[in-house]
């Protein structure tokens, strides 16, 4: 059926294959359900939707379920995992073609696994590859605006969310599940669906919480955690996960074990360890409020900051606004390539520019652009003093740099940054 469709999509002229796109998607997502039998009827399906903290969220739920001895799947932008084992996510979309996640939760089924939890995004939407997928249950982090130049609009962009949240609603599975981060002011919004079970949470829920560039503290259910976590979006990331599996009916000392144990998911918050005298951290956070988030969650260090734009072609508004906030921030910024697509990267970097304004700092703290972004790494590592902190972020674990014509160059942010510290760290 997908081999048709693909053939069909080739000999249509684009002008109607455009028009009939709708069409093509709701039939591919179809097939595949079809050809694996609807494996998600068979399983509990817990998703994840938000703009941030959705990877997050996914890698921790499945810390918790398997601290609780349940067997599970897992895909999220990271990996795709079933039982113990697992395969690097490497198609550069959260949620893959409609025929590989049907037979993801076909094998899922057959390995036995109790749970699957994935995450959902809004590009996934407008393709229907979250048709067909029998939701038990699903978390709503937050909302930003993000993927506007794709939806057309933020309203339309929050309308892609809420089909999520209405998939859950048309579920055929019985004692579903919502749970929403109120504190958002959106979420509201995902609570007001037709189902059983409705759980809101605030970070009021995590009070007496404390907060260091080190490690978190917070209490659940009178219990009192210490997490390996930073920055209060983490703490929202946690309780989205803790209020899960307390739905699951999951003791809170198993959860808090969980919890303590859980060390990050990688590429967020990621911290590289090569014997240096300073902080390296390699982190995802490719908007300009996850941007925000993080160097708050280091506000007593000086930071010196190597950021792109995720996604040339896309979101261009938030340029200027990047580096607006690399400018409030940061000691030092070095402003290099993410994912260009089929834009000149040098342009990219030079509209993040005009969002830096520092006309009256000393030389050696201007922003600097070096396209190349290993050597952006490298000059940063040159830059840093005892104690300050490198911050690389927008591409965390992304396995490729997307260029021109379709190209794309392996690589990886922290890879990168453990080979740079070593030759700078212990060049004789």
């Amino acid at each position: 059926m997908e081999k048709l469709l693909n053939i069909g999509r080739k000999i249509i002229p684009k002008k109607v294959f455009r028009a009939g796109q709708p069409v093509y998607h709701f039939l591919l997502a179809f097939a595949g359900a079809f050809y694996y039998k609807f494996p998600s009827r068979k399983i509990f399906i817990v998703a994840v939707t938000g703009t941030k903290g959705k990877t997050s969220v996914t890698e921790l739920i499945n810390e918790i379920l398997n601290e609780a001895g349940h067997k599970t799947a897992l895909l999220n932008t990271i990996h795709f995992k079933i039982g113990d084992k697992e395969e690097r996510n490497l198609f550069k979309m959260t949620m893959p073609g409609r025929f590989f996640i049907q037979r993801f939760l076909h094998n899922a089924v057959n390995a036995k696994c109790k749970y699957v939890v994935m995450e959902m995004t809004s590009e996934g939407v407008k393709q229907f590859r979250h048709k067909f997928i029998m939701l038990d249950s699903l978390i709503f982090t937050n909302i930003a605006p993000e993927h506007i130049e794709s939806h057309g609009s933020f309203e339309n962009y929050l309308a892609a969310k809420l089909e999520i949240a209405y998939a859950l609603e048309d579920s055929s599975k019985k004692n579903k599940t919502i749970i929403a981060n109120i504190d958002d002011e959106y979420g509201e919004k995902f609570l007001n669906i037709d189902v059983q079970n409705k759980i809101p949470f605030s970070i009021k829920n995590a009070e007496p919480y404390m907060l260091s560039e080190k490690f978190t503290e917070l209490t659940f259910d009178g219990i009192k955690m210490h997490s390996k976590l930073v920055g209060t979006f983490n703490i929202y990331n946690t309780l989205s996960a803790m209020h899960f599996a307390k739905s699951q009916n999951i003791d809170t000392l198993t959860i808090r074990n969980a919890v303590e144990k859980f060390s990050g998911a990688k590429g967020r918050v990621e911290r590289v360890e090569e014997g240096q005298n300073f902080t390296v951290i390699v982190d995802y956070a490719h908007t300009k409020e996850s941007l925000e988030a993080l160097y708050n969650a280091f506000d007593k260090s000086d930071k010196i900051c190597v950021l792109g734009n995720t996604g040339g072609g896309r979101d261009k508004w938030k340029r200027p606004d990047m580096g607006s906030i690399a400018d409030k921030y940061c000691e030092h910024i070095i402003l290099t390539n993410e994912d260009p697509y089929d834009e000149d990267p040098m342009e990219i970097l030079k509209e993040m520019k005009e969002g830096i304004k520092r006309d009256t700092l000393p030389a050696d703290r201007q922003a600097e652009i070096i396209l190349n972004r290993r050597d952006a790494i490298k000059k940063a590592f040159t830059l840093a003093k005892e104690k300050d902190i490198v911050l690389i972020t927008g591409k965390g674990t992304d396995p490729y740099i997307m260029e021109a014509n379709g190209k794309k160059t392996p690589w990886s942010d922290t890879q990168v940054a453990k080979e740079e510290l070593s030759s700078y760290i212990f060049k004789p």
